[in-house]
């Protein structure tokens, strides 16, 4: 647990303590589990951290709406705690805007970002008050089925391990669910995130019906010389559907980078 003073966020460090750094960004109604498969998977020489957004998991759940300015402070300080620059950022969902928030406001501290089923601006601020006024009304367990429908493939979700992430998002706090939903309603990052001139990949699921392939197409076009990835079969979670599929096209996208591998920041290379 860090306690960065108005908040205190839990998270997890994997891999080479003193290798190069891989910063993992959670998704709306996950916690850092999100990442088990994919970590398992990376090479090594790599410091791999995950941590729970407020909200999420053993990170406080202070009351509701969060700015997305928040989002991003909360991991910009935490990597401050921990002393991490120069990393590669990965996030999905709601963590891939925090990312890309972070990587405008701080790039001493963000060397690359990889936007997974992500976008600049996600939803209407409409659709997103709605949600919240279900779920403050109802729980979360109200917008359940919806929401799965929308994470996984049908055989995905009707498996065994499907029912484990049910009971995640199903668990996840109401004042989390609905603060970072008032985040996201708040959020279009598309004159800023347009601003960013650092590698980057964006990642999207085929059947992903939270961020589709071409809003997430949209969102890295914004970036010159960015990567898109398109995960076939795949939900708005292929980290946890498509786990080797996900974490070959992440490692590769590390190698190019020459991250982990003994170069450094020297090597800004093959990212185009």
């Amino acid at each position: 647990m860090a306690d960065l003073g108005d908040i205190c966020l839990h998270y997890r460090i994997d891999g080479d303590p003193q290798g190069a750094p891989v910063v993992f960004a959670n998704s709306l109604g996950t916690d850092l589990r999100l990442w088990d498969k994919v970590v398992a998977l990376m090479p090594p020489g790599l410091k791999l951290i995950r941590y729970d957004m407020r909200g999420h998991g053993l990170s406080d759940a202070p009351a509701a709406p969060y700015a997305m300015g928040a989002l991003v402070r909360d991991l910009e300080r935490l990597l401050d705690h921990l002393a991490v620059r120069d990393a590669v950022l990965v996030g999905l969902s709601i963590g891939g805007m925090v990312a890309q928030g972070l990587a405008v406001k701080r790039l001493d501290q963000i060397r690359a970002v990889v936007l997974s089923n992500t976008a600049a601006k996600i939803g209407t601020a409409g659709m997103w008050h709605s949600r919240i006024a279900t779920v403050e009304q109802h729980g979360v367990a109200a917008l359940a089925d919806a929401i799965l429908e929308r994470w996984f493939p049908p055989a995905f979700r009707d498996s065994t391990e499907g029912r484990g992430w049910r009971h995640m998002l199903e668990r996840t706090p109401v004042q989390g669910y609905a603060g970072c939903s008032a985040a996201i309603a708040g959020t279009d990052f598309f004159a800023t995130t347009a601003t960013l001139r650092l590698p980057a990949m964006a990642i999207a699921g085929s059947e992903d019906g939270s961020t589709p392939p071409d809003l997430v197409r949209e969102t890295a076009d914004l970036i010159p010389g960015s990567r898109f990835e398109l995960i076939r079969g795949s939900g708005h979670l292929p980290c946890i559907d498509q786990p080797e599929v996900y974490a070959a096209l992440l490692t590769g996208f590390l190698t190019a980078l020459g991250h982990g591998s003994g170069n450094g920041s020297a090597n800004e290379g093959g990212h185009g």
